[in-house]
C-alpha cells in the first residue's frame, strides 16, 4: 500500500515538473467573432456547475442546471473557438462595458486528484480587482472533498446535544424507591412542585439527586468534543467546497481535452475609461494545498469604444450685448414738518437716510465706468389734506430735495477736481481732466400714495381685524378726500396717522448713467460659454450624468449623446428629430431606432448617414446596434 502511495505521488511531482517545464499554462483569449450574439451568456454569474461533454474530441461548453433531483443536468451546447487577436474594440453603452473572455484550460493541467482555481484580474486605470474564480474541480478531487464532510458530520453526530442521556436513570430510579419513597411517588404526578418547595419536604433537592447520577466522565468527554469542532472540521474537511463568490465550479470526470468557459464581466464606466485588460492567473490544488503557481499569462486588451467620440466638440459662444446707458434707483424716506418742503437733517430719521443717499451719489460721481447723466427724484406724500394742496406739495417737497442734493454733489465734483490737482502754465490753470457735463436734477410729483397704505396695512400686525375691514369697506370711496376724510371717524385712525403716514412721504431716485468712452447706444461681445463646455468635457470623460445636468438647458445634439450614452432613447430622439439634418444627427437617430426595434427606418437613415460620410461606415463595425443592423442589412446600398 505504502509502495502505491509513493508511486502515485512520484507520478503527480512528475506531471507538475512537466507543466512547470513547458509552455502550457491556462490561457485567455477573445470568442470568435462568429458566436452567435448573446450567446456568450448562457453561463449565468451563479455558481453553479457546468458539465463537460466528454465523448467528443473537441471543447465544448454545456450550461447546466439542477433538475428536481438536485443533479446537474446540460441544457445548452456551443461550440468554443480561441483566436489569437489580444485585444478588441467594445461598447459602452448605458454606463456600463461588457468584457468577454474564453478561459481555456489545456487536457494536460487536468487530473482527477486536482483542483484549478484561475483568478481573473482586471486592470482599470490605475486600479486592479480580482475577479471570480473559476475552479475546475477533478472528481477524485471532489470525492475527497465530500468524504471529508461525511467524516466531520459524523464527528458531529457523536456530539450529544440532550443533557437528559448523560443521566443514570435506572440507578437514580431504583435509589429513590428504596430510600425516599415520597419522592418517587412525584414519578406519576403531574402537578409542579419547585425545587425549593421539594427541598424543603424531603432535605434534598431534585437538582441534587439529578445531579449526583449523572455521568460526569460523559459530560466532559461531550464537552471536549464540543470545542474541538473547528479543529476537527479542519481535520477532516482539507479543501471545503465553496459556492459564494466564485464565477463557476466544475467537476470533471476525465481529461479528454482542453476546457474552455466563456467569461462575461460587467464593468461600470468611469470618467476616463478608455481602456482594461484582463489578466490570467491561478494555483493547482491538491488536498487543499497548492502545488503549482500558474503563472500570469499575455493581458487581453479591451479598448473601449462610447457615444463620446461623436459628441460635437466645437466652442460656443456666449453673446453679451452691453448696453451703453444704465439705470439704477433707491428711495428714501425724507420726513418733513406739517405742510412744509424745509428738509431738516435733524428730524426724525432724516439724518441717516440723507447721509446713504449722499454716499450713493458720492459713489456714482467717482464711478471710474460710468457718467451721471441726470436724476430723477421723484416725491410722494400721505393722504391727510386735499388731493389738489398734497400733489403742489409733493412737487415742492421733490424740488426741494433736488436742490439740496444737487449743492451737494457739485461739491463732491469739485474736490474730486481738487484732488486730481491742477498743473500751472504762464499764469492760467489748466485741467487735467475736463470737467464732466452737470447732472440735471428732474423733480415730479408722485401724489397721495394710497397703494403703499395699501400694502402698510394689508401686512399690519397691530390694527384689529374690524379695523382692517373698515379701511377696506372705505377704499371703494372713488373720491380721495371724501375717503380720507371719513378715515377719521375710524378708531385705528390716529395710529395709521402716526405709525403709517409718515412711511408714505417718501423720495425715489432713479439715476441715468452712461459707460465712459461708450458711443454706440449697444456694442455685442462674445465670450466662451464655460458651462457648456464644461459638458462637453464631461461627455468626453463618459460622466454623461454630469453632462445630462450641464447640458439640459440647451436641448442641442451634444445632449442627445448624454442621452444616449445613459439608455434615455426617447429623450434622444426627441431631440434628434428637432435638429437639422446632418451625417451625424442621421447616424445617431439610426443608432436610437435600432435599439427600439425600427429597424427599417434605422437602416435608411445610416445609409444617408454613410452616403454623406464615408468614414461612419467604419464606425459602424464599433457600435453594436449599427453592426446588428449590418449582418442583417448590409453594409450599404
Amino acid at each position: 500500500m505504502a509502495t502505491a502511495v509513493i508511486s502515485v505521488q512520484c507520478g503527480i511531482r512528475h506531471k507538475v515538473n512537466d507543466i512547470s517545464g513547458s509552455d502550457v499554462t491556462v490561457d485567455i483569449s477573445l470568442p470568435h467573432e462568429s458566436v452567435p450574439r448573446h450567446s456568450e451568456d448562457i453561463i449565468d454569474n451563479e455558481p453553479e456547475e457546468a458539465v463537460e461533454n466528454v465523448e467528443d474530441s473537441g471543447p465544448v461548453i454545456m450550461n447546466a442546471i439542477k433538475d428536481e433531483d438536485g443533479e446537474m443536468v446540460a441544457t445548452d451546447v456551443i461550440r468554443a473557438a480561441v483566436v489569437s487577436a489580444r485585444f478588441r474594440n467594445v461598447a459602452e453603452r448605458m454606463g456600463k462595458v461588457d468584457l468577454k473572455f474564453q478561459v481555456t484550460v489545456p487536457q494536460m493541467m487536468q487530473d482527477s486528484r486536482w483542483q484549478l482555481r484561475m483568478i481573473p484580474r482586471l486592470y482599470i486605470m490605475e486600479d486592479s480587482t480580482d475577479l471570480e474564480p473559476v475552479i475546475i474541480t477533478g472528481s477524485g478531487y471532489r470525492r475527497k472533498q465530500l468524504r471529508g464532510y461525511e467524516q466531520y458530520r459524523k464527528f458531529l453526530e457523536s456530539i450529544i446535544s440532550d443533557p437528559d442521556k448523560f443521566i443514570n436513570e435506572h440507578q437514580l430510579e431504583m435509589f429513590l424507591k428504596r430510600n425516599i419513597p415520597e419522592i418517587y411517588k412525584f414519578r406519576e404526578d403531574s402537578s409542579y412542585v419547585s425545587d425549593e418547595e421539594f427541598a424543603s419536604f424531603y432535605g434534598v433537592t431534585e437538582k441534587a439527586a439529578v445531579e449526583h447520577y449523572t455521568r460526569k466522565y460523559q459530560v466532559h468527554a461531550n464537552d471536549r468534543r464540543i470545542a474541538r469542532k473547528d479543529k476537527m472540521f479542519s481535520r477532516y474537511v482539507k479543501a471545503p467546497i465553496e459556492t459564494e463568490g466564485i464565477r463557476i465550479d466544475t467537476v470533471l470526470q476525465e481529461s479528454s481535452g482542453d476546457f474552455t468557459y466563456l467569461y462575461t464581466q460587467t464593468v461600470v464606466a468611469r470618467p476616463g475609461l478608455k481602456k482594461a485588460e484582463i489578466r490570467m492567473s491561478g494555483n493547482i490544488m491538491e488536498d487543499g494545498k497548492s502545488i503549482y503557481r500558474i503563472p500570469y499569462g499575455e493581458p487581453l486588451t479591451f479598448y473601449i469604444s462610447s457615444l463620446s467620440t461623436l459628441a460635437d466638440k466645437s466652442v460656443r459662444y456666449l453673446k453679451i450685448i452691453t448696453p451703453r446707458r444704465v439705470e439704477a434707483n433707491t428711495a428714501c424716506y425724507v420726513d418733513f414738518p406739517s405742510g412744509s418742503s424745509e428738509i431738516l437733517p435733524g428730524l426724525s430719521n432724516n439724518a441717516s437716510e440723507i447721509s446713504r443717499i449722499k454716499g450713493n451719489l458720492a459713489d456714482l460721481a467717482t464711478d471710474v465706468n460710468f457718467d451721471l447723466d441726470s436724476i430723477i427724484v421723484a416725491a410722494s406724500s400721505s393722504p391727510e389734506g386735499s388731493l389738489k394742496y398734497n400733489s403742489a406739495l409733493s412737487s415742492r417737497r421733490a424740488m426741494s430735495i433736488s436742490g439740496y442734493f444737487n449743492k451737494f454733489l457739485e461739491h463732491c465734483r469739485d474736490s474730486a477736481r481738487r484732488e486730481k490737482g491742477v498743473m500751472m502754465s504762464i499764469g492760467e490753470d489748466l485741467a487735467i481732466d475736463d470737467a464732466p457735463p452737470p447732472v440735471k436734477f428732474i423733480s415730479k410729483s408722485n401724489g397721495e400714495d394710497w397703494r403703499m397704505l395699501d400694502t402698510l396695512i394689508a401686512r399690519d400686525s397691530v390694527m384689529s381685524r374690524e379695523g382692517k375691514e373698515m379701511y377696506w369697506k372705505l377704499r371703494k370711496e372713488p373720491d380721495p378726500d371724501l375717503r380720507e376724510n371719513r378715515m377719521r371717524n375710524m378708531s385705528d385712525y390716529r395710529y395709521i396717522r402716526e405709525s403709517l403716514y409718515p412711511r408714505l412721504r417718501t423720495v425715489k431716485f432713479n439715476f441715468f448713467l452712461h459707460r465712459k468712452g461708450m458711443v454706440e447706444d449697444t456694442v455685442i461681445s462674445t465670450v466662451i460659454d464655460t458651462v457648456y463646455m464644461a459638458g462637453v468635457k464631461a461627455i468626453e470623460d463618459r460622466d454623461y450624468k454630469k453632462a445630462i445636468t450641464l447640458l439640459k438647458p440647451y436641448g442641442d445634439y451634444n445632449l442627445a449623446i448624454a442621452y444616449c450614452s445613459m439608455g434615455y432613447n426617447a429623450s434622444a430622439e426627441d431631440i434628434l428629430r428637432r435638429l437639422p439634418e446632418s451625417d451625424k444627427t442621421d447616424y445617431m437617430l439610426a443608432l436610437v431606432l435600432s435599439r427600439t426595434g425600427r429597424e427599417k427606418e434605422a437602416v435608411r437613415l445610416y445609409y444617408r448617414a454613410c452616403e454623406k460620410n464615408p468614414a461612419l461606415v467604419h464606425r459602424g463595425n464599433l457600435d453594436p446596434e449599427i453592426s446588428e443592423l449590418t449582418d442583417k442589412y448590409g453594409k450599404t446600398h
